[in-house]
């Protein structure tokens, strides 16, 4: 078979960007296997599972695996929340209302506003909140807020709030391209046939749609799991596992750190896999359902 003159050199370019884009990955991958006495850099020495089992027996003074619960917990928070506000946006932005336009933008303006600026603004906001509160307990004599309240900061506070400005914008917009191309006849078809509005949203737009709310779901869990720059200034004193890693890289000279970042890559990838598993049986249930009620000639 003849190739086109043009395509051996965007082959080439497109192995290069292949390897770009997964090389470092892949690199991490190999080094986490060094043997006992390996090091950070090629050439390897042995080849062991050894700096999993010292990452298991946990880094220093550091409580890698506390980081990686806290990580999990909010990253599904995370995906609950922007999974069921992306959703209910979609659904609402499909019927023009006053103040529509400029209510998407200020949505998705926090895609543009750098990172670490969107962190730095959170913890001021909520140093604000404390200082209110300190002031409340001051003027009233309030025991506990004198005595005993530290921060409203925290994973689930501004922390969550922090994670939410980076996943909705991307759950909202893959929402908005569904509905966009929903087809509206089956809707009209279910009302016509006596269906109430909770019944056409369960049986005839959820269906439709399951899979991209998975893919909502994903982008959700996956984004919070790897978030650093906006969470830098905005969880108090708890870090998250990437934060804690981006520590790491400064102290740890052994290759327990390369084993830490595999196993972090690692849950992306499960995270993904099971998305698309999801996705697959949701399909073939869809044919297996609608392979019994399609009519018998």
């Amino acid at each position: 078979m003849d190739r086109p003159p043009g395509f051996w050199p965007l082959a080439l370019l497109f192995g290069l960007f292949v390897l770009f884009l997964y090389g470092p990955t892949l690199t991490i991958l190999i080094l986490s296997f060094q043997g006992p006495e390996g090091g950070l850099t090629f050439p390897m020495r042995g080849f062991s599972t050894h700096w999993y089992g010292k990452l298991w027996e946990g880094l220093g003074v550091v409580d890698i695996w506390a980081a990686f619960r806290r990580s999990v917990r909010l990253g599904l928070v995370v995906m609950v929340l922007t999974t069921l506000f992306a959703l209910s946006a979609g659904y609402a932005f499909r019927r023009r209302f006053r103040g529509q336009g400029a209510l998407f933008q200020l949505t998705i303006a926090s895609l543009i506003v750098p990172s670490i600026v969107v962190s730095l603004g959170i913890a001021l906001e909520f140093r604000l909140i404390d200082d209110g509160v300190k002031a409340l307990g001051e003027a009233y004599g309030i025991a506990w807020i004198t005595e005993d309240y530290a921060t409203a900061m925290g994973l689930f506070t501004s922390g969550l709030g922090a994670h939410l400005t980076w996943t909705l914008p991307f759950g909202l917009l893959i929402m908005f391209a569904v509905f966009n191309r929903f087809p509206g006849n089956l809707e009209e078809a279910a009302r016509d046939l006596g269906a109430s509005p909770r019944q056409v949203f369960q049986h005839v737009v959820l269906p439709v749609i399951a899979p991209s709310l998975i893919g909502v779901a994903l982008f959700g869990f996956t984004l919070s799991w790897d978030e650093v720059a906006r969470s830098s200034q905005a969880l108090g004193d708890l870090n998250t596992l990437p934060l804690e890693l981006q520590g790491l890289t400064t102290t740890v000279t052994t290759p327990d750190i390369y084993a830490l970042g595999t196993l972090t890559t690692g849950v992306s990838v499960l995270v993904i896999g099971l998305a698309f598993g999801a996705i697959q049986l949701w399909r073939r249930r869809d044919r297996r359902l609608a392979g019994r009620e399609a009519p018998t000639r």
